[in-house]
Formats: structure tokens, sequence, C-alpha cells
């Protein structure tokens, strides 16, 4: 029999790849491009890469009860992380050359996604050169 734990955990991962799922559908709707799906580096997750025109998003995705909730669970410790992952994509493919880059999240409550563009921008810290974007 599974551990309460285990099976909570695998329960929040079926719901974690729902959401993402939800959110790629969104974002190709919109007329973006998935670059990338959960790109991990050893500094921090992106859930999505997307592009439209020469803009680049990197998007966090958050399925809460509420979009009220999924967008406060962003922390900035998160927002450093992604920020840092975003440095090392971006130096993997120097082919893309955005002319603007964002850091965009999506909300998930229930069946429904809400895009927010440009939902942060990470603190500049002068030991975390990812925050320069």
């Amino acid at each position: 029999m599974a551990r309460p734990d285990t099976v909570s955990r695998a329960a929040r991962e079926r719901a974690g790849r729902r959401a993402e799922w939800l959110a790629e559908l969104l974002l190709r709707a919109k007329g973006y491009s998935i670059l990338a799906r959960r790109f991990r580096s050893g500094k921090g997750e992106i859930d999505l890469v997307a592009r439209r025109g020469a803009t680049l998003a990197f998007v966090e995705v958050k399925a809460r009860p509420s979009h009220e909730e999924a967008a406060i669970a962003i922390t900035p410790t998160g927002e450093k992380r992604i920020a840092a992952a975003a440095v090392i994509f971006l130096s993997r493919h120097p082919e893309l050359s955005p002319d603007t880059i964002r850091y965009d999240l999506i909300t998930v409550a229930g069946l429904w996604p809400r895009h927010h563009k440009d939902a942060f921008r990470p603190a500049p810290d002068s030991r975390d050169p990812a925050a320069l974007f």
C-alpha cells in the first residue's frame, strides 16, 4: 500500500502536469511557440519557454483553488531560480537572440488558465547575474 505522503506527492505531480498542459494550450491559442517544457538546470527550473515574434517568455505555471492563491504562490526565491535557469537556457540557445525577455505567470484554477504577462522581474542582486534580465 502506498504511503499517504507518496500519494499526495503523485497527486500534486499530476495536477502540476495538467496545469502545464492547460497553460501550453492557452499559449498556443495566443500564437506562441513552445520552445521548452520543464527546462531544468542546476540553478532552477522553468515550466515553459515560449516565443511569439521577437519576445521570449519564461513561464511559471501555478495551480491553486483560485487564481489569487496561485498568483501569490511564487516567491522571491522562486523568481531568482527561474531567472538563473533563464540565463542558462539563453547561454545554451544563443541563436534565439530575443528583442524582449519576459517572466510570465500562468495561474490555473479549475479548468481556466489565466496569463499574466511580465508578472515579475527578479530583484537585482549583484551576486546573481540572472537578475539582470
